[in-house]
């Protein structure tokens, strides 16, 4: 495994073939598909940490996910793909919909776990609240909120190592960066989803309150023969809660997609 930096991102990649090219959510790094890697070993798997996020450093300019999507674009031609299948988490989802919309020959396949179109408006203010928790030393509270509600309870029982990841996902995270995340996160609009032709997948858990599965079912109606798929006991972070089916339905998916 090497890892690189391109412009705005570090990435860690590994592996030969086809590209596939993921992207986490808002407190995650490339970690959240760290379960993944052993489906995925016929792939070179690009695993990204967005500008502000883990690794990669916090940028210069505002944090918007139109910034994040050409960050990843620009990486992509940094490191020659021309065409890649791209799975994303949460608000990579989002931006995995920008790229797709704006770049559509980029993208072989989107695969999304725990998807949304755009934050709802509730949504919106508690993240403006969550970027002022952790700009005031908060940043264990807002960890602790979300292992409390994001992940489901069938989660917080059986799996304390995915509860563990999680919440140190998201206290390992600089605080100032998180919060620019948090607000980048709550202006997101969403892409006309007419404009996504790649073969795309959404799954959600069915116990995820963050983007519950009608929210995933509902963009998944807009894009073109999209598949949902739902996941038993599984709250918002699907990778890690339900790594193993989260790994076969990805796995069988691109399988599908390659034929």
């Amino acid at each position: 495994m090497t890892t690189v930096t391109v412009g705005q991102v570090v990435a860690e990649v590994v592996g030969e073939g086809t590209a596939v090219v993921m992207i986490h959510g808002l407190g995650g790094t490339s970690n959240m598909f760290q379960p993944q890697m052993a489906a995925l070993s016929a792939y070179r798997v690009i695993r990204l940490d967005l500008p502000g996020s883990g690794r990669s450093p916090r940028p210069i300019e505002p944090l918007t996910i139109e910034l994040m999507s050409d960050a990843v674009i620009r990486a992509m031609a940094g490191m020659g793909v021309t065409s890649a299948h791209f799975v994303g988490h949460s608000m990579g989802t989002i931006v995995c919909q920008q790229i797709a919309a704006t770049q559509p020959s980029l993208v072989a396949s989107l695969a999304l776990f725990g998807a949304l179109a755009e934050p709802a408006e509730a949504t919106r203010q508690g993240l403006a609240n969550r970027a002022r928790l952790a700009r005031s030393g908060g940043i264990a509270d807002i960890a602790d909120q979300i292992v409390a509600n994001a992940i489901s309870a069938h989660t917080r029982e059986t799996s304390p190592a995915a509860v563990a990841f999680v919440r140190e996902s998201i206290t390992r995270q600089d605080p100032e960066s998180y919060a620019r995340t948090c607000e980048a996160l709550a202006k997101a609009t969403a892409v006309d989803a007419r404009r996504i032709s790649a073969p795309t997948l959404l799954v959600t858990g069915d116990a995820d309150t963050v983007n519950p599965q009608g929210v995933g079912q509902a963009l998944a109606d807009k894009i073109k023969g999209a598949v949902f798929s739902s996941l038993d006991r599984c709250g918002h972070w699907a990778t890690v809660e339900s790594p193993r089916e989260s790994s076969q339905k990805l796995a069988d998916f691109l399988r599908r997609v390659d034929r």
